[in-house]
Protein backbone atom coordinates (compact mmCIF):
# COMPACT_ATOMS: atom_id res chain seq x y z
CA UNK A 1 0.00 0.00 0.00
CA UNK A 2 1.44 3.90 -0.75
CA UNK A 3 0.65 5.65 2.21
CA UNK A 4 2.55 8.87 0.61
CA UNK A 5 0.35 10.83 -0.92
CA UNK A 6 2.62 12.43 -3.48
CA UNK A 7 3.93 9.54 -4.57
CA UNK A 8 1.08 7.51 -4.96
CA UNK A 9 -0.51 10.74 -6.92
CA UNK A 10 2.49 10.13 -9.06
CA UNK A 11 2.03 6.60 -9.52
CA UNK A 12 -1.62 7.11 -10.16
CA UNK A 13 -0.38 9.49 -13.18
CA UNK A 14 1.73 7.41 -14.76
CA UNK A 15 -1.12 4.72 -14.97
CA UNK A 16 -3.28 7.43 -16.28
CA UNK A 17 -0.72 8.74 -19.09
CA UNK A 18 -1.53 4.50 -20.50
CA UNK A 19 -4.00 5.36 -23.28
CA UNK A 20 -6.93 3.46 -22.01
CA UNK A 21 -9.40 3.52 -19.44
CA UNK A 22 -8.97 2.26 -15.58
CA UNK A 23 -11.62 0.95 -13.69
CA UNK A 24 -11.95 2.74 -10.41
CA UNK A 25 -11.53 -0.85 -8.60
CA UNK A 26 -8.51 -1.47 -10.67
CA UNK A 27 -6.67 1.51 -9.87
CA UNK A 28 -7.88 1.08 -6.36
CA UNK A 29 -6.03 -2.58 -6.74
CA UNK A 30 -2.94 -0.88 -8.16
CA UNK A 31 -2.18 1.56 -5.44
CA UNK A 32 -3.59 -0.33 -2.92
CA UNK A 33 -6.03 2.32 -1.32
CA UNK A 34 -9.79 2.31 -1.23
CA UNK A 35 -11.98 3.68 -4.25
CA UNK A 36 -13.07 6.60 -1.97
CA UNK A 37 -8.77 7.49 -2.31
CA UNK A 38 -8.99 7.03 -5.53
CA UNK A 39 -11.87 9.26 -6.15
CA UNK A 40 -10.04 11.87 -3.87
CA UNK A 41 -6.77 11.63 -5.63
CA UNK A 42 -8.15 11.99 -8.88
CA UNK A 43 -9.70 15.69 -7.74
CA UNK A 44 -6.34 16.10 -6.11
CA UNK A 45 -4.86 15.45 -10.12
CA UNK A 46 -7.81 17.99 -11.35
CA UNK A 47 -6.92 20.62 -9.03
CA UNK A 48 -3.19 20.44 -10.30
CA UNK A 49 -4.54 21.01 -14.38
CA UNK A 50 -4.89 17.15 -15.35
CA UNK A 51 -7.70 16.87 -17.74
CA UNK A 52 -8.78 13.56 -15.80
CA UNK A 53 -12.12 12.08 -17.60
CA UNK A 54 -14.90 9.98 -15.43
CA UNK A 55 -17.50 7.37 -16.69
CA UNK A 56 -20.59 6.57 -15.00
CA UNK A 57 -21.08 2.96 -14.49
CA UNK A 58 -20.77 0.28 -11.82
CA UNK A 59 -17.62 0.33 -11.70
CA UNK A 60 -16.59 2.98 -13.26
CA UNK A 61 -13.42 4.64 -14.64
CA UNK A 62 -10.82 7.36 -15.62
CA UNK A 63 -8.85 8.07 -18.73
CA UNK A 64 -6.52 11.35 -19.24
CA UNK A 65 -7.67 13.16 -22.03
CA UNK A 66 -6.57 16.38 -23.73
CA UNK A 67 -7.41 19.50 -22.37
CA UNK A 68 -6.50 23.30 -22.93
CA UNK A 69 -2.77 23.39 -21.73
CA UNK A 70 -0.05 20.95 -21.47
CA UNK A 71 0.29 19.66 -18.44
CA UNK A 72 3.66 17.82 -16.68
CA UNK A 73 4.43 14.65 -17.94
CA UNK A 74 5.25 11.74 -15.45
CA UNK A 75 7.69 9.49 -17.30
CA UNK A 76 9.35 5.98 -16.79
CA UNK A 77 13.08 5.15 -17.08
CA UNK A 78 12.55 3.37 -20.31
CA UNK A 79 10.33 6.39 -21.71
CA UNK A 80 12.70 8.75 -20.32
CA UNK A 81 15.73 7.26 -21.81
CA UNK A 82 13.63 6.46 -25.36
CA UNK A 83 12.50 9.98 -25.56
CA UNK A 84 16.75 11.44 -24.98
CA UNK A 85 17.90 8.90 -27.51
CA UNK A 86 15.74 9.91 -30.14
CA UNK A 87 15.87 13.47 -29.49
CA UNK A 88 20.14 13.54 -30.00
CA UNK A 89 19.81 11.38 -32.53
CA UNK A 90 17.99 13.96 -34.26
CA UNK A 91 19.70 17.14 -32.96
CA UNK A 92 23.45 15.72 -33.55
CA UNK A 93 22.52 16.12 -37.14
CA UNK A 94 20.71 19.42 -38.73
CA UNK A 95 17.40 17.30 -39.79
CA UNK A 96 14.74 19.77 -41.40
CA UNK A 97 11.92 20.25 -39.30
CA UNK A 98 14.15 19.46 -35.92
CA UNK A 99 13.98 23.08 -35.05
CA UNK A 100 15.42 25.15 -31.86
CA UNK A 101 11.82 23.84 -30.09
CA UNK A 102 13.32 20.28 -30.00
CA UNK A 103 16.35 21.15 -28.58
CA UNK A 104 14.94 23.37 -25.92
CA UNK A 105 13.05 19.86 -24.88
CA UNK A 106 16.00 17.60 -24.69
CA UNK A 107 18.01 19.96 -22.77
CA UNK A 108 15.13 20.04 -20.26
CA UNK A 109 14.97 16.46 -20.44
CA UNK A 110 18.79 15.80 -19.58
CA UNK A 111 18.62 18.31 -17.03
CA UNK A 112 16.52 16.22 -14.98
CA UNK A 113 17.40 12.52 -15.84
CA UNK A 114 19.05 10.56 -12.97
CA UNK A 115 22.89 10.03 -13.77
CA UNK A 116 21.77 6.10 -14.15
CA UNK A 117 19.73 6.97 -16.97
CA UNK A 118 22.05 9.64 -18.28
CA UNK A 119 24.96 6.94 -18.66
CA UNK A 120 22.10 4.54 -20.58
CA UNK A 121 21.50 7.58 -22.82
CA UNK A 122 24.94 8.11 -23.43
CA UNK A 123 25.80 4.24 -23.97
CA UNK A 124 22.75 3.82 -26.64
CA UNK A 125 23.91 6.69 -28.43
CA UNK A 126 27.76 5.41 -28.45
CA UNK A 127 26.74 1.57 -29.27
CA UNK A 128 24.73 2.84 -32.61
CA UNK A 129 25.74 4.97 -35.98
CA UNK A 130 22.87 7.11 -37.79
CA UNK A 131 22.57 6.83 -41.42
CA UNK A 132 22.42 10.23 -42.81
CA UNK A 133 22.50 12.04 -46.25
CA UNK A 134 23.78 15.58 -47.46
CA UNK A 135 26.92 17.28 -46.08
CA UNK A 136 25.81 18.30 -42.98
CA UNK A 137 28.23 17.42 -40.33
CA UNK A 138 27.83 15.74 -36.84
CA UNK A 139 27.28 17.70 -33.81
CA UNK A 140 27.84 16.85 -30.16
CA UNK A 141 24.22 16.72 -28.86
CA UNK A 142 25.61 18.53 -25.31
CA UNK A 143 27.00 21.04 -27.53
CA UNK A 144 23.43 21.90 -28.84
CA UNK A 145 21.41 21.82 -25.41
CA UNK A 146 23.99 24.18 -23.91
CA UNK A 147 23.21 26.78 -26.44
CA UNK A 148 19.46 26.33 -26.27
CA UNK A 149 19.57 26.30 -22.41
CA UNK A 150 21.84 29.68 -22.65
CA UNK A 151 19.26 31.02 -25.62
CA UNK A 152 16.44 30.18 -23.19
CA UNK A 153 17.84 31.83 -20.16
CA UNK A 154 19.49 34.40 -22.34
CA UNK A 155 22.75 33.90 -20.65
CA UNK A 156 26.30 35.25 -22.12
CA UNK A 157 28.10 31.83 -23.40
CA UNK A 158 31.40 31.32 -24.48
CA UNK A 159 32.97 28.68 -26.66
CA UNK A 160 35.69 28.17 -29.05
CA UNK A 161 35.41 28.51 -32.54
CA UNK A 162 37.55 27.12 -35.56
CA UNK A 163 37.03 29.53 -38.85
CA UNK A 164 36.81 27.87 -42.34
CA UNK A 165 40.63 28.25 -42.76
CA UNK A 166 41.32 26.84 -39.39
CA UNK A 167 42.07 29.92 -37.39
CA UNK A 168 40.58 29.32 -33.30
CA UNK A 169 39.36 31.82 -31.54
CA UNK A 170 37.74 31.97 -28.13
CA UNK A 171 34.09 33.96 -28.01
CA UNK A 172 32.06 35.33 -25.90
CA UNK A 173 28.34 36.07 -26.78
CA UNK A 174 24.86 37.08 -26.14
CA UNK A 175 23.31 33.84 -28.04
CA UNK A 176 19.92 35.09 -29.82
CA UNK A 177 18.87 32.45 -31.65
CA UNK A 178 19.75 28.59 -32.99
CA UNK A 179 18.85 27.97 -36.75
CA UNK A 180 18.54 24.57 -38.58
CA UNK A 181 18.98 25.23 -42.25
CA UNK A 182 18.43 21.17 -43.12
CA UNK A 183 21.87 20.37 -43.21
CA UNK A 184 23.44 22.20 -40.79
CA UNK A 185 22.85 24.18 -37.54
CA UNK A 186 23.60 27.57 -36.78
CA UNK A 187 23.88 30.12 -33.88
CA UNK A 188 23.36 33.80 -34.51
CA UNK A 189 24.26 35.64 -31.76
CA UNK A 190 25.87 39.47 -30.88
CA UNK A 191 29.69 39.12 -30.19
CA UNK A 192 30.82 40.82 -27.54
CA UNK A 193 34.49 41.06 -28.47
CA UNK A 194 33.21 42.36 -32.03
CA UNK A 195 30.59 44.37 -31.30
CA UNK A 196 28.33 43.25 -33.76
CA UNK A 197 26.08 40.73 -34.59
CA UNK A 198 27.44 37.09 -35.77
CA UNK A 199 26.57 33.76 -37.18
CA UNK A 200 28.67 30.50 -36.05
CA UNK A 201 28.06 26.99 -37.66
CA UNK A 202 27.98 24.60 -34.67
CA UNK A 203 29.89 21.95 -36.01
CA UNK A 204 32.89 24.78 -35.30
CA UNK A 205 31.77 25.16 -31.77
CA UNK A 206 34.03 23.67 -29.20
CA UNK A 207 33.74 24.00 -25.14
CA UNK A 208 30.48 25.52 -24.64
CA UNK A 209 30.12 27.12 -21.50
CA UNK A 210 27.21 29.12 -20.16
CA UNK A 211 29.23 32.21 -17.89
CA UNK A 212 26.30 32.27 -15.81
CA UNK A 213 25.84 36.31 -16.49
CA UNK A 214 22.56 37.31 -17.39
CA UNK A 215 22.00 40.40 -20.58
CA UNK A 216 18.94 42.03 -21.93
CA UNK A 217 18.27 40.90 -25.37
CA UNK A 218 19.27 43.40 -28.32
CA UNK A 219 17.32 44.24 -31.60
CA UNK A 220 18.27 42.12 -34.46
CA UNK A 221 19.00 43.76 -37.39
CA UNK A 222 16.52 42.11 -39.45
CA UNK A 223 13.17 40.71 -38.56
CA UNK A 224 14.49 37.37 -37.59
CA UNK A 225 17.43 35.04 -37.57
CA UNK A 226 16.58 32.90 -40.30
CA UNK A 227 16.60 36.02 -42.26
CA UNK A 228 19.85 37.19 -40.78
CA UNK A 229 21.29 34.12 -41.32
CA UNK A 230 20.27 34.25 -44.54
CA UNK A 231 21.76 37.07 -45.55
CA UNK A 232 25.23 36.95 -43.82
CA UNK A 233 25.45 33.41 -45.33
CA UNK A 234 25.01 34.87 -48.99
CA UNK A 235 27.90 37.45 -47.96
CA UNK A 236 29.98 35.43 -47.78
CA UNK A 237 29.49 33.03 -51.05
CA UNK A 238 28.62 33.39 -54.27
CA UNK A 239 25.42 33.19 -55.24
CA UNK A 240 22.46 32.70 -58.15
CA UNK A 241 19.22 33.16 -58.92
CA UNK A 242 16.76 30.46 -59.75
CA UNK A 243 13.07 30.48 -60.68
CA UNK A 244 10.94 27.95 -60.56
CA UNK A 245 7.36 26.85 -61.40
CA UNK A 246 5.06 24.53 -59.79
CA UNK A 247 2.28 22.47 -60.42
CA UNK A 248 0.46 22.49 -56.81
CA UNK A 249 -0.64 25.89 -55.01
CA UNK A 250 1.21 28.17 -52.73
CA UNK A 251 0.85 26.43 -49.34
CA UNK A 252 0.97 22.98 -50.43
CA UNK A 253 4.94 23.84 -52.06
CA UNK A 254 5.30 26.48 -49.26
CA UNK A 255 4.81 23.58 -46.78
CA UNK A 256 7.52 21.51 -48.28
CA UNK A 257 9.80 24.56 -48.87
CA UNK A 258 12.87 25.22 -46.14
CA UNK A 259 11.87 28.89 -44.35
CA UNK A 260 14.84 30.01 -45.90
CA UNK A 261 14.01 29.84 -49.17
CA UNK A 262 11.30 32.16 -48.82
CA UNK A 263 7.40 31.98 -49.86
CA UNK A 264 6.22 30.82 -53.31
CA UNK A 265 4.09 33.41 -55.73
CA UNK A 266 0.15 31.93 -56.03
CA UNK A 267 -0.31 31.85 -60.25
CA UNK A 268 -3.83 30.98 -59.54
CA UNK A 269 -5.22 27.55 -60.91
CA UNK A 270 -1.26 27.53 -62.93
CA UNK A 271 0.07 26.63 -59.18
CA UNK A 272 2.77 29.05 -58.06
CA UNK A 273 6.12 29.93 -58.91
CA UNK A 274 9.82 30.34 -56.82
CA UNK A 275 12.28 33.13 -57.33
CA UNK A 276 15.21 33.25 -54.82
CA UNK A 277 18.68 33.21 -54.07
CA UNK A 278 20.29 30.47 -53.36
CA UNK A 279 24.84 29.26 -52.67
CA UNK A 280 24.10 25.68 -52.89
CA UNK A 281 25.44 23.77 -55.55
CA UNK A 282 23.61 23.37 -58.61
CA UNK A 283 23.31 19.68 -57.96
CA UNK A 284 22.03 19.59 -53.98
CA UNK A 285 19.00 22.01 -55.48
CA UNK A 286 17.97 19.56 -57.99
CA UNK A 287 17.86 17.13 -55.32
CA UNK A 288 15.94 19.21 -53.41
CA UNK A 289 13.68 20.18 -55.36
CA UNK A 290 12.87 17.14 -56.50
CA UNK A 291 12.21 15.75 -53.39
CA UNK A 292 9.06 18.22 -52.86
CA UNK A 293 6.99 15.43 -54.41
CA UNK A 294 5.55 18.07 -56.96
CA UNK A 295 5.62 18.07 -60.57
CA UNK A 296 7.83 21.41 -61.57
CA UNK A 297 9.83 23.49 -64.14
CA UNK A 298 12.85 25.11 -63.96
CA UNK A 299 12.79 28.28 -65.58
CA UNK A 300 16.42 29.40 -64.91
CA UNK A 301 19.57 29.72 -64.64
CA UNK A 302 20.53 27.29 -67.47
CA UNK A 303 22.80 25.09 -65.30
CA UNK A 304 20.03 24.42 -62.94
CA UNK A 305 18.13 23.40 -66.20
CA UNK A 306 20.38 21.40 -67.47
CA UNK A 307 21.48 20.05 -63.51
CA UNK A 308 17.59 19.06 -63.46
CA UNK A 309 17.60 17.57 -66.87
CA UNK A 310 21.13 15.21 -66.02
CA UNK A 311 19.24 13.96 -62.90
CA UNK A 312 15.49 12.86 -64.43
CA UNK A 313 17.85 11.14 -67.14
CA UNK A 314 20.15 8.99 -64.70
CA UNK A 315 16.80 8.35 -62.77
CA UNK A 316 14.97 7.22 -65.48
CA UNK A 317 17.94 4.69 -66.70
CA UNK A 318 18.45 3.46 -63.22
CA UNK A 319 14.50 2.21 -63.64
CA UNK A 320 15.60 0.87 -66.32
CA UNK A 321 13.39 3.43 -68.92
Amino acid sequence: MTTDTPARLLQLLSLLQTPREWPGGELAERLGVSRRTVRRDIDRLRELGYPVQATKGADGGYRLVAGKAMPPLVLDDEEAVAIAVGLRAGAGHAVEGLDEASVRALAKLEQVLPSRLRHRVSTLQAATTPLTSGDGASIAPETLTVMASTVAARERLRFSYRAGDGTETRRLTEPYRLVSTGRRWYLVAYDLDRADWRTFRVDRVSEPCATGARFAPRELPTGSAAEYLRQSVYRRQETYAFTVTFAESAEVVGGRLPAWLGAPEPLGSRGCRLHATTGDPVQWLAVRLAMLGCEFTVEEPQELVECARELGARLTRAAGG
